[in-house]
């Protein structure tokens, strides 16, 4: 069996097999991202193949980051794409995501913003929602804690300063990092994303706890408070 794999040649498979075959010969990095959700898929549907069908849902959604945010609903619209097929792309994307939450089980030192968006996109990025998150640092600037405040729509989130102090008393914070996520991709701050972040600084300087960021995360990207001097 393994002898007759390595003699099969790519282009003398069924275009639905090749992914699946250049994953056994090759190895998972040689695949590009249509050929991995072709694998998910399993099949295409009357006109498409499975690589036609998964290279058109990434074109549609720019890039794979983004088609990881569709829902179940969104991917059924996919002419092919039913309900097993759609719970098993959002199934691999999570596995995806958890991954990134278990990769470290070290407390991380916050030194940078790019520091604290490494602990953080991994809950704030492809999501289809708005989330708030606040990460409470002890006196070294070590993560002893990355927690929700709140959850919300495509729209927003309502914070409440109030649950933001009382998680960062309750955990003897020495400095807390706000953030959340813009589902629309793009990270420049909203009036009442610059009205929470002043409004929690003045609240946390009252117990001598320091704001020292709030980020807003995108699609890859982050707006930072402190680097662009507006806390």
């Amino acid at each position: 069996m393994e002898e007759n794999i390595k003699h099969l040649t790519i282009k003398s498979l069924a275009e639905d097999d090749r992914p699946r075959e250049k994953l056994i010969i090759h190895g998972r990095q040689s695949l590009s991202d249509a050929e991995l959700v072709a694998i998910i898929l399993g099949s295409g549907n009357k006109s498409e193949t499975a690589i036609q069908l998964a290279q058109r849902m990434l074109s549609d959604n720019i890039n794979i980051s983004l088609l990881a945010k569709l829902s179940i609903n969104d991917l059924k619209k996919y002419n092919g794409v039913g309900e097993a097929k759609a719970v098993n792309i959002a199934a691999a994307f999570e596995i995806g995501r958890r991954r990134k939450e278990s990769e470290s089980t070290e407390r991380v030192k916050i030194s940078s913003s790019n520091t604290a968006y490494g602990v953080l996109q991994k809950h704030l990025s492809d999501l289809p929602h708005e989330e708030f998150w606040i990460l409470i640092l002890n006196r070294a600037n070590h993560v002893i804690k990355e927690e929700c405040i709140s959850k919300g729509g495509i729209a927003g989130t309502v914070v409440d300063v109030r649950m933001i102090c009382r998680s960062a008393i309750e955990n003897n914070a020495s400095g807390v990092i706000l953030a959340h996520n813009h589902p629309s991709g793009q990270v420049q701050p909203s009036t009442e994303d610059r009205n929470i972040t002043g409004r929690s600084k003045e609240a946390l300087q009252l117990f001598d706890i320091k704001l020292f960021d709030h980020l807003i995360i995108g699609d890859q990207k982050y707006f930072s408070f402190n680097d662009e001097g507006l806390l």
